[in-house]
């Protein structure tokens, strides 16, 4: 007898058993080693925050500040208030249209599938945007808004009528759309901010109209535009989840 025959008859004889509670120990043990393993790779919030800043495209802070530069450049030179005011209004629209392709680039690029299985979550990704495009750009408009009041000599009350509140209307316009459930791309953002910005233009170049709009009117304008903007950047954060399922064609990528 030959040594594959013998071990042939070998394999044959022997009945093994499994012991299933020991099995479920050595699984136990493996995903216990595993998960040790991969928590001394996991990111820090602060890594993961300063991973994302790596991600954003710099092109776009860098466009919000050329046009911030420019205007408080240019905006001194003109002798009459009113071109002044005309301009901020399409300034704070142009400001935060900036920043639609950023926020879009999940979905433009397809990748929403992909971040939600990351360690951290989509909504952890779409917090740590936003929270970076504030802290910058609420520098950059502080700044700004200093820079101003001393070169045109405008009131604060004028700033937030003329710059802020269209800025914040429009950043409600891109939140609003980014978190909706309709099938919407950055295109039409883009167009409803634009449409938005002829609005404005038209209100600030109707004196009928402009005139009877008090400023307590006005402060409670920009009061709930702003309330709104918190509920939109909310459910940008929280139900990002959810808006990727289905994509501009109608398609169910989830």
């Amino acid at each position: 007898m030959n040594i594959e025959e013998q071990l042939k008859r070998y394999r044959e004889n022997q009945n093994i058993i499994p012991d299933e509670q020991h099995i479920k120990e050595t699984v136990r043990k493996s995903i216990e080693s595993y998960c040790s393993v991969e928590q001394e790779k996991q990111l820090t919030y602060w890594e993961f925050l300063w991973t994302e800043l790596h991600l954003i495209r710099k092109r776009w802070w860098l466009l919000q500040m050329l046009l911030l530069w420019t205007a408080a450049t240019l905006l001194p030179y003109l002798l009459d208030n009113r071109y002044v005011i005309r301009m901020l209004g399409m300034i704070g629209v142009l400001f935060i249209v900036l920043m639609i392709p950023e926020f879009w680039k999940n979905k433009s690029c397809d990748c929403m599938q992909i971040e939600a299985t990351c360690l951290y979550s989509l909504r952890q990704i779409y917090a740590a945007r936003i929270f970076l495009f504030g802290i910058v750009d609420l520098f950059m408009i502080s700044l700004f808004c200093i820079t101003l009041r001393g070169s045109v000599n405008l009131a604060l009350s004028e700033i937030v009528i003329q710059f802020l509140f269209p800025a914040v209307v429009t950043a409600c316009i891109c939140f609003g759309t980014l978190c909706s459930n309709s099938r919407v791309n950055e295109g039409t953002s883009m167009i409803l901010c634009l449409l938005w910005s002829g609005i404005w233009w038209f209100i600030i170049n109707n004196e009928t109209i402009y005139v009877l709009i008090t400023l307590p009117v006005w402060y409670a304008l920009f009061g709930t535009a702003v309330v709104f903007l918190i509920g939109a950047i909310y459910k940008t954060i929280f139900d990002c989840n959810k808006f990727w399922e289905v994509d501009l064609s109608g398609t169910t990528i989830s």
